[in-house]
C-alpha cells in the first residue's frame, strides 16, 4: 500500500496546471484529496474540474471549510495570497502549509528523475520525453505543464501520466524559482531569456539548478557557455553539460533534423519545434535509449494541447490555439503559422499586470518583428483572477505603443467584440492564432470561432 494511502491533503486553486497535476498523482497513490478553486466558486463550469472529482477530488468552496482536523498538509502555489480563507484555516488548526513544488519534490525523491527547465519549449519536451518514454517501455510517471493530446480522454485530463516505474519526468518551473525544490538525475535546459525576471536574474537562477543535477545537463544553443560564464555557485566537476549541434533538414509541415546518421521527424510545425524535438532525442540518447526505437516513437507525438494545436477550420481560414504569452513563445508561433499562411491575424490576451509591465518593451518588439504589412492583431484586456495587482498599465497601452511603429494592432473590449470583429475581417487563406495563458476560455473562443465561421 502506499505511504500516503488514506492520508488528507488540500489544495488550493486546484483548477491550476499544477495544482491539478499534484492532484492526479496523489489521487493516484491512494490520498484522499480536496480541493478549492475561485473558478468554482464563480460557478463556472470547468472540464478539469469535472475530471478532478471523477477520479476522486473532493471539490470544496474556498472558504476554509475544505481544511479540516486531521489534514496532512495544506497545498499552495505562489499565486496563492497569504489571506486566502484556506490558508488562513490551516494556519488556525497548525495545519502545515506547503508549497506545490516542495509537495512534487517529496514524491519524486529517490527516483530516476528528469527534470525540464527553460524559459520556453519545457512542456512540450518534457512531453515528447515522457510519450517516447512510455511507447519504449519505460513506464515513466509524468508530471507535465501541458496535456498530451494523446492522453486527453473524457476521464482524463492528459497532463499526468502515473507509472509503476522509478522513472520520472518532471516539468520544473523557473517563474516563481521552484525549479530548485528538485535534484534530479537529469535535466533539460531548453533556452534562458528574460520573462518572468530580468535576465541577469534569470541567468543566476539557473545557473543554481544547473549545480543541484546529479549527472548532465542537455543543453539548447548557448545555453551551456551561458551556466559556465554565469557568476555563482560553481558546477560539479562530474556534472555532463551536453550541447549537440542542431542541424535542420526543411520539410513543409514536419520538424526534421539530423542526429547521429538518423533523420527525426516529428509531426508539429516550427522551427522551435524541431529544436524541441532534438532536445528531447538527445536527453533520450544520454539515457541509453536506442535511437531507432526514439526515432519511431518521435515520429507519433501529437503534440501538447494549446502549444500550436489546430482548432479547426472553416471558410479556408484555420484557427490555432496556443499558449504563448512571453516575447519569444509569441515570435516563434506566430512565424511558424505565417510560414504555411497568407495572412495572419493573431489574437492575445496578457496574463497579468505585472507580467505586461514587466515585458512591455519585449512584447513591442516582438509582436513588431513578426507582423507583416497585411497582419492584424488583436489584443484583449488584461487577464485578472483576483488578489492584489498595480493595475496601472492596460493592453491599450502596448496597442498605442505597436501603433507607433506601423502594427496593425487594436483593442477588443470583450470576447464578443473580438468574435464580430474576426468574423468580418477573416477571408479565405487566413490564419487566425489566438494565444495567452491563464484565462481558460481561450481555447473555448477559438472553438467558437470555428463555430461561427462555418455558419455565416
Amino acid at each position: 500500500m502506499s505511504a500516503l494511502a488514506e492520508k488528507r491533503y488540500h489544495l488550493v486553486g486546484v483548477a491550476g496546471v499544477g495544482m491539478s497535476a499534484l492532484a492526479q498523482v496523489l489521487l493516484a497513490q491512494g490520498a484522499d484529496v480536496s480541493g478549492s478553486d475561485r473558478f468554482h466558486d464563480r460557478g463556472e463550469e470547468m472540464e478539469v474540474l469535472r475530471k478532478l472529482a471523477r477520479a476522486g477530488l473532493k471539490l470544496t468552496p474556498q472558504d476554509g471549510s475544505g481544511v479540516v482536523p486531521g489534514t496532512e498538509a495544506v497545498v499552495v502555489s505562489t499565486a496563492i495570497e497569504d489571506d486566502n480563507p484556506d490558508r488562513l484555516r490551516a494556519v488556525e488548526l497548525g495545519v502545515p502549509v506547503v508549497h506545490r513544488a516542495e509537495m512534487l519534490a517529496c514524491l519524486a525523491a529517490g527516483r530516476k528523475l528528469v527534470a525540464v527547465t527553460g524559459t520556453s519549449g519545457k512542456s512540450t519536451v518534457a512531453g515528447m520525453i515522457g510519450w517516447i518514454f512510455e511507447c519504449l517501455g519505460l513506464d515513466p510517471t509524468v508530471v507535465n505543464g501541458g496535456a498530451l493530446v494523446d492522453w486527453r480522454s473524457e476521464y482524463r485530463i492528459g497532463n499526468v501520466r502515473v507509472g509503476r516505474a522509478d522513472v520520472w519526468v518532471l516539468e520544473a518551473d523557473e517563474s516563481d524559482r521552484s525549479l530548485l525544490k528538485f535534484q534530479p538525475d537529469w535535466a533539460v535546459v531548453t533556452n534562458v531569456s528574460k520573462d518572468h525576471f530580468e535576465l541577469d536574474d534569470v541567468r543566476v537562477l539557473f545557473k543554481k539548478f544547473a549545480a543541484q543535477v546529479d549527472r548532465g545537463i542537455v543543453c539548447g544553443s548557448g545555453v551551456a557557455d551561458l551556466l559556465r560564464e554565469t557568476e555563482g555557485e560553481a558546477l560539479p566537476r562530474t556534472l555532463e553539460l551536453v550541447e549537440e549541434v542542431f542541424v535542420p533538414e526543411p520539410e513543409a509541415g514536419f520538424s526534421s533534423f539530423w542526429y547521429k546518421g538518423l533523420t527525426f521527424r516529428c509531426p508539429l510545425i516550427g522551427r522551435h519545434n524541431a529544436e524541441n524535438a532534438f532536445a528531447a532525442v538527445v536527453l533520450c540518447d544520454r539515457f541509453g535509449l536506442d535511437l531507432a526505437a526514439v526515432r519511431n516513437a518521435l515520429s507519433s507525438f501529437r503534440g501538447i494541447e494549446r502549444r500550436l494545436e489546430p482548432a479547426g477550420g472553416a471558410r479556408g481560414v484555420s484557427v490555432v490555439d496556443d499558449y504563448a504569452h512571453n516575447p519569444a513563445k509569441i515570435q516563434a508561433a506566430w512565424q511558424a503559422v505565417a510560414a504555411l499562411h497568407g495572412r495572419v491575424l493573431g489574437v492575445w490576451r496578457p496574463h497579468g499586470y505585472a507580467p505586461l509591465r514587466n515585458m512591455f518593451h519585449e512584447l513591442a518588439d516582438a509582436f513588431s518583428a513578426v507582423c507583416r504589412p497585411d497582419d492584424r492583431l488583436f489584443i484583449l484586456p488584461v487577464f485578472y483572477s483576483g488578489g492584489t495587482a498595480d493595475q496601472s498599465i492596460s493592453s491599450g497601452d502596448l496597442v498605442a505603443k505597436l501603433r507607433e511603429r506601423g502594427v496593425r494592432a487594436y483593442v477588443v473590449r470583450d470576447y464578443d467584440m473580438l468574435l464580430h470583429e474576426l468574423a468580418s475581417e477573416c477571408r479565405a487563406g487566413d490564419c487566425v492564432i489566438c494565444m495567452g495563458a491563464r484565462d481558460p476560455y481561450l481555447p473555448v473562443f477559438s472553438r467558437r470561432l470555428v463555430a461561427t465561421l462555418g455558419s455565416l
